[in-house]
């Protein structure tokens, strides 16, 4: 995870095509399990604001969707508010609908440096820079979000991180792409690598 800019603006049409459109249907319909999804077709505005990187995995994502940090189980509500929005890879999402929106790090909370990847595992870590009070969501994020070693997400970094060995990828690109990868090539070449 890194930083990501907040607040994201909010997209032209938002408020009369989501939040409005939204708040009328859940007035009619108080009792559904899911509301009414008016929020996809802003998903690429979201993706914008997250550099098309997932918020948890900082990496550019071509599949990403649109995750309510609050669940829609939790507050159906915030469904229709543009500052619950996190753009995330899919599977991610999937596993963060398992979880208590409050045992997890948001990603508009965090901060430089609070995770690394290790060279040569591709494993995501914490760091020390990390303040106490967000250490135990930090640690609850890697595990649940399967963020620190789930084969699928080492299928990724090492993707990225191949194109990068072949030459097809310069670092500049892997910053933009999957800038914790590009963090541990530097590092690593600075010699002070975990």
């Amino acid at each position: 995870m890194i930083p990501v800019p907040n607040p994201i603006p909010e997209p032209a049409g938002f408020d009369e095509n989501c939040r409005q459109k939204g708040l009328t249907w859940l007035a009619s319909n108080p009792n559904c399990d899911r509301p009414k999804d008016f929020w996809s077709p802003f998903r690429q505005a979201l993706a914008n604001g997250f550099s098309g990187r997932c918020g948890y995995s900082a990496m550019w994502s071509s599949s990403g969707t649109v995750d309510h940090f609050v669940s829609v189980n939790a507050d159906k509500a915030l469904a229709f508010e543009w500052s619950n929005y996190r753009f995330v890879e899919g599977w991610i999402n999937s596993s963060k609908n398992k979880c208590n929106h409050q045992d997890i790090l948001d990603p508009f909370v965090v901060g430089s440096g609070w995770f690394e990847i290790l060279l040569p595992s591709l494993q995501m870590v914490t760091t020390d820079a990390i303040p106490p009070a967000y250490m135990q969501q930090a640690e609850n994020t890697l595990i649940r979000l399967h963020l620190r070693d789930d084969e699928r997400i080492l299928r990724q970094r090492r993707a990225w991180y191949g194109l990068y060995q072949s030459g097809k990828l310069t670092l500049d690109g892997l910053r933009d792409l999957a800038p914790l990868i590009a963090a541990a090539v530097e590092k690593s070449a600075t010699g002070t690598q975990s």
